[in-house]
């Protein structure tokens, strides 16, 4: 009897979810897509599910939207209040290279769940929208190419969480605010109408993401000069004194010191090891081989990079690039990805480690996609030498080492792509304490120039 009873009540519940309905979203849809005129391939029934319309993702239960998708489907017009700005639930909000105009409706700031916000390539006009200013989990944010104006808001450091802001080809005037959420890995304001100097907080990022505002200057553009450009913005803060706001300076413990030096000299011994392996390599590779003549240009140009075109989903989050080769990344053949440099610059990102030679992130494209992407920092080569490395370590094949995917290069940006390998990191192997650790990264570097 109480196992009878247990199956009816499990499917009672099963019955439950697969009837479940979100009304109140579902009604803020049908009065959106009735008020914005659109593609005729956006058919949403209203005696159907609203959960089964196209762009439209719904949570396990069927109760509320959490996506909504709806890039280039020609929604043409303003955004109706009371319409997306009532999907309490919405995590997720694509409507990019459309026709939208006008500013975005102050019911937004109802959205506390969105993560991620698309409208590029839209029409939209008027200010920074302030309801975005208090979407404090928005981790995404891309308003590029539209027609905004007016100065950017000391209230965008609300964001804490943004880790990528994209606010290129509009209209924004005035100096810049000391833009700072600790997240924040991405960011272009390239093409704006900015002037005065580039806040300290904004100065780690390259050239190209502040390029096209020629009143614009301070690191990493050139420097100002103080009789025609002001200082920053200032940012506000309270009557205290400037003192109270130094950070104290700690002195390094003994055994700290002690650690780092012993650590230091462990890294620059593995390096010699990898430095002879190496020659040692080179040295038996010419021995076994005999002069080759050199190789056509036909041949040369199919060594084994291919560039990557548009990406081949209309759903990703960004629109055709027009940028040219500037945006295009190298992948190398036999690749399994399809995506371009907007789409991996979009991404969400996640800081895996720092190295010396620059910065890792874990990058995950909206269409789930996971890869990590090496920003090497300091590196002063040409493009023929940088691409020759590449060549190199993309036709490198060993089962102790990831495989190099694509690669990019620029005169103020070079990004390596690999596999994300969820399973733990190299940092991890090499900064522990046991010895057979260091036997394993012995047998590891042996393995890879063996």
């Amino acid at each position: 009897m109480a196992r009878f009873a247990i199956l009816l009540f499990s499917l009672f519940l099963l019955s439950h979810r697969l009837t479940s309905e979100p009304t109140q979203d579902k009604q803020a849809l049908l009065s959106f897509i009735s008020q914005v005129p659109h593609a005729s391939r956006i058919s949403w029934n209203a005696s159907e599910s609203a959960c089964s319309w196209i762009g439209v993702t719904c949570d396990p239960t069927n109760s509320s939207v959490i996506y909504l998708r709806l890039p280039g489907v020609d929604l043409v017009g303003s955004i109706p209040p009371k319409t997306i700005g009532s999907l309490s639930q919405l995590r997720v909000l694509s409507l990019h290279s459309n026709g939208l105009t006008g500013g975005l409706p102050s019911d937004f700031s109802n959205l506390a769940f969105l993560r991620s916000v698309y409208l590029q390539d839209n029409r939209f006009s008027g200010g920074f929208p302030p309801s975005l200013s208090e979407l404090t989990r928005l981790t995404r944010l891309d308003l590029s190419r539209n027609n905004f104006s007016g100065s950017l808001p000391f209230s965008i450091n609300n964001l804490t969480e943004l880790t990528g802001l994209f606010l290129e080809d509009n209209a924004f005037s005035g100096q810049l605010p000391s833009i700072s959420p600790a997240s924040l890995v991405a960011l272009n304001l390239s093409n704006n109408n900015l002037n005065g100097s580039i806040p300290t907080s904004l100065a780690s990022f390259p050239v190209s993401a502040f390029s096209g505002n020629i009143n614009l200057c301070g690191d990493p553009l050139p420097a100002c000069n103080s009789s025609f450009f002001p200082s920053p913005a200032p940012s506000p803060s309270s009557d205290e004194p400037p003192a109270l706001h130094k950070k104290s300076k700690k002195k390094l413990s003994t055994g700290a010191i002690v650690a780092i030096a012993v650590g230091s000299a462990l890294v620059l011994a593995l390096l010699l090891l990898i430095l002879l392996l190496f020659l040692r390599k080179k040295r038996n590779q010419r021995s076994k081989q005999s002069p080759k003549p050199p190789l056509p240009a036909s041949t040369a140009a199919s060594r084994g990079v291919a560039e990557a075109g548009t990406s081949s989903s209309k759903d990703d989050i960004t629109g055709a690039s027009t940028e040219g080769e500037r945006n295009k990344l190298v992948f190398f053949d036999g690749g399994i990805y399809s995506f371009d440099l907007e789409d991996l610059l979009r991404a969400s990102a996640e800081v895996l480690g720092k190295g010396s030679v620059g910065t890792s992130y874990k990058a995950v494209l909206e269409e789930g996609t996971t890869v990590v992407v090496k920003r090497l920092k300091d590196v002063v080569v040409t493009k023929k030498e940088f691409e020759s490395q590449m060549e190199v370590l993309g036709k490198m094949k060993n089962e102790n080492v990831v495989p190099l995917r694509a690669f990019y290069f620029s005169k103020d940006e070079k990004l390596l792509v690999s596999d994300y390998m969820p399973a733990g990191s190299l940092s991890a192997l090499l900064h522990g304490n046991n010895f057979f650790i260091f036997l394993t990264t012995f047998r590891v570097i042996y393995s890879i120039f063996d």
